[in-house]
């Protein structure tokens, strides 16, 4: 008897306590709910104000026309560095400065593929950055197809003395699997160390897209340490195709490959730093960002300009209404992202002292087609969870723009380099069914952005900065 009143009393204790947490779980979810929606008016505001006209499509043409695009070590990108200084000083921002980073410096050179047999043809290519380039004659070798893994394993020694293809075709976009990027981009990242541990003699890969008219697409490669290394190089899904076809009839297909691509000593680049400083409390600070730096052909726009120009322009809004928030907003345009990520591991240790002031980190590193989604991430899940909710309310303010989701998925690899200190990350992220058609390619130019849909994104990254930067408790908080 005792023990079932005992048993019934504990009972009692913990439904009392649980109803407790719940209460106070969902009252304070209820709270934050209520202080968010009275942002409304302010962001429809600035919602308004951004699509009445802004800047944003001005900029971007003075960063992708005017400049072009930007790889790490290279004078374009030094000259977007002194751009972006000036340009935000005459826009009035405060604190505006380049923070030093020292940056790889790899230089692409003359590069051609040329087909010799079973008949003479050029081919479309682009060296992978960080490639080794040939020797200065060349390479002459025939080329062996191989889907993926295993079967370049089942070759054996068949690789030696051969340049290998790798033809394994990126899906075509999906409402419900998106781009699916990540299935096809691993050969060009580990591929040449895969073929050079079998004694080929250079690597190919099929571009990583789903779409092409004979566009090549380039990209980081990363060889793995203490493995021999080999030239490698992007071709386009067409010449992929053929010289697929090709091998399937049983002929040999031969080709000439010359790249004169190295890597320089280390330059100087930085980072660039702008606020709207806060007012209450300005040493807490919301990061919105982009990166700088691009690959050396194109223009850079999707990747990464109009990031970059989103940013800009978002703390631009509000300094023209007038709105300066409690907390700091620092607008971070990273130095070199694409290949070494230098920028953002410096400001980590730059800055490592104040990370634990930073209330958010903004990546917008996707392309600037209509805003769709924000991700979050975070070190904490418990800050994790509650911010997921608070970025439910805060993304129903620009409704009016477009229904706008939330999910717990990455960030962005610049602002990555924070979590470990406990920041709430996010990745401001759009429809994405076109981007991967101009990433990394000579066709990501301005003509493929939609100053509407540009300035859209500045108005939901204005607004989520703001709200953001101003709520009573930083973001993740009950």
């Amino acid at each position: 008897m005792k023990s079932g009143n005992t048993e019934r009393m504990l009972r009692w204790v913990c439904l009392i306590g649980f109803g407790w947490v719940v209460g106070v779980t969902v009252g304070g979810t209820q709270q934050a709910t209520s202080t968010i929606e009275s942002y409304r008016a302010t962001a429809e505001k600035i919602i308004q104000e951004t699509m009445k006209g802004n800047d944003s499509f001005k900029k971007l043409e003075g960063l992708c026309d005017d400049i072009g695009h930007r790889l790490s070590g290279s004078a374009q990108l030094e000259q977007a560095v002194v751009w972006a200084v000036e340009t935000m000083k005459r826009d009035g921002q405060e604190n505006v400065r380049a923070e030093p980073v020292m940056v790889p410096h790899w230089v692409r050179g003359q590069e051609s593929l040329a087909m010799v047999k079973p008949r003479a043809q050029p081919l479309v290519l682009l060296g992978l950055g960080g490639s080794i380039g040939t020797p200065a004659e060349g390479i002459n070798a025939e080329v062996l197809v191989v889907r993926d893994e295993a079967e370049l394993e089942s070759l054996g020694d068949r690789v030696k003395g051969k340049i290998v293809l790798f033809n394994n075709p990126m899906p075509e976009y999906t409402v419900e699997k998106g781009t699916q990027y990540g299935t096809s981009v691993r050969f060009r990242s580990k591929g040449a160390s895969l073929v050079a541990e079998k004694g080929g003699l250079a690597c190919l890969v099929r571009s990583v897209t789903a779409s092409s008219l004979r566009s090549p697409h380039t990209g980081a490669l990363r060889y793995l340490e203490d493995k021999p290394k080999v030239p490698a190089a992007a071709i386009t899904l067409e010449d992929a195709e053929m010289i697929s076809r090709f091998q399937a009839r049983g002929v040999p297909v031969g080709v000439t490959l010359k790249m004169e691509a190295k890597t320089l000593e280390p330059a100087k680049s930085a980072n660039v730093v702008g606020e709207l400083r806060g007012s209450q409390w300005p040493d807490e600070v919301v990061v919105i960002s982009g990166h700088l730096d691009s690959w050396d052909i194109g223009q850079g726009a999707h990747d990464d300009g109009g990031g970059c120009v989103q940013a800009m322009e978002a703390i631009n809004v509000l300094r023209r209404l007038n709105l300066r928030p409690k907390r700091t907003i620092r607008v971070v345009l990273w130095t070199n992202e694409e290949n070494g990520l230098a920028g953002a591991k410096q400001y980590a240790i730059d800055h490592e002292a104040e990370l634990v002031k930073h209330v958010a980190a903004i990546e917008s590193d996707g392309g600037s087609f209509r805003p769709k989604e924000y991700s979050v991430e975070c070190r904490d899940e418990a800050r994790q969870a509650v911010a997921l909710e608070q970025m439910k309310s805060i993304l129903d303010l620009v409704s009016s723009i477009g229904t706008m989701t939330v999910e717990a998925d990455g960030s962005g690899a610049d602002v990555g380099q924070m979590k470990p200190a406990g920041v709430v990350l996010m990745g401001h992220n759009v429809e994405a069914s076109k981007y991967f058609d101009y990433h990394h390619s000579p066709a990501d130019t301005i003509d493929k952005v939609d100053p509407k849909e540009l300035s859209q994104n500045v108005a939901v990254m204005a607004t989520v900065a703001f709200v953001l930067a101003d709520m009573p408790k930083r973001v993740g908080e009950k």
